[in-house]
């Protein structure tokens, strides 16, 4: 019986490292990590794992040395199924932050918000960090009161990430729900999930899945992000994508090479 990818990641960064060092295995070494659109706005976003680790370190960085976040907090994430979304929940992972997607402000310790959460977001008492959600991530025109604009922080952080002490695969990683029911897990209970997610759903080192799930829940964040990334394979996010045709779904899932759509 062959191992699985990444056998050895005990958390979800571990997997994200295992990913970069594999060098996408069995595939193209320059297609991307996660496709994004938004088809409310045109946009069309690519990250290869390189940059999106990237990205993820310089977010690590920011919630650790500037956030003065730890492994003791909770961060709500108010924030839809985005790329940026997705470098957030691999940037609390990092830093060994317990990632509450669609959780209560009031009961974390940070929030961080898209446009829509912005007033549920003033509810949280420790900091809170805005994400425009605008295309090339734009900053927004006026920086919300009360909030750091997360596309004018992020530039300045470090390109490499090292936590002030280990993460703990033991130490609690994600809040979410299945079918309506919370759901609490550690890092490692996280990445034996998504393993047994991605040996579910078929997928290998060659799969390319494309998901319109939220990430308000573990469904979504399984196909859209964890299952994935648990099995060396690829996403392609869509948002606001309930306009289009048969048609137009059908040249999408054709150019982006799609093996399997969910949602």
């Amino acid at each position: 019986m062959t191992a699985p990818f990444a056998a050895d990641a005990r958390t979800p960064a571990e997997l994200l490292h295992a990913y970069l060092r594999a060098g996408a295995p069995d595939a193209d070494p320059s297609r991307p990590l996660i496709t994004f659109y938004d088809d409310a706005t045109g946009e069309r976003v690519e990250l290869s794992a390189k940059t999106f680790d990237n990205w993820v370190a310089k977010t690590a960085n920011l919630l650790q040395d500037e956030l003065n976040a730890g492994p003791d907090d909770r961060a709500a994430l108010l924030l839809p199924a985005h790329w940026q979304s997705a470098v957030w929940l691999l940037a609390c992972w990092s830093v060994g932050v317990t990632a509450v997607p669609g959780g209560d402000p009031a009961e974390a310790d940070l929030v961080i918000s898209g446009p829509d959460g912005l007033e549920a977001a003033q509810a949280c008492s420790g900091e809170r960090v805005a994400l425009a959600l605008r295309p090339l991530g734009g900053r927004f025109p006026q920086r919300p009161e009360g909030f750091l604009d997360y596309a004018a922080e992020v530039p300045g952080q470090g390109d490499r990430f090292a936590p002030y002490s280990p993460v703990d695969p033991q130490s609690p990683a994600l809040e979410t729900t299945v079918d309506g029911l919370p759901l609490k897990l550690t890092g490692e209970q996280t990445v034996q999930l998504a393993r047994e997610g991605a040996l579910r759903l078929g997928l290998d080192t060659g799969s390319r899945v494309l998901s319109t799930l939220s990430y308000d829940d573990w469904t979504g964040l399984e196909a859209g992000l964890l299952a994935p990334l648990a099995a060396g394979a690829s996403v392609v996010l869509c948002r606001n994508s309930g306009e289009l045709t048969a048609d137009q779904w059908e040249k999408r899932i054709d150019s982006e090479r799609v093996t399997l759509r969910l949602g």
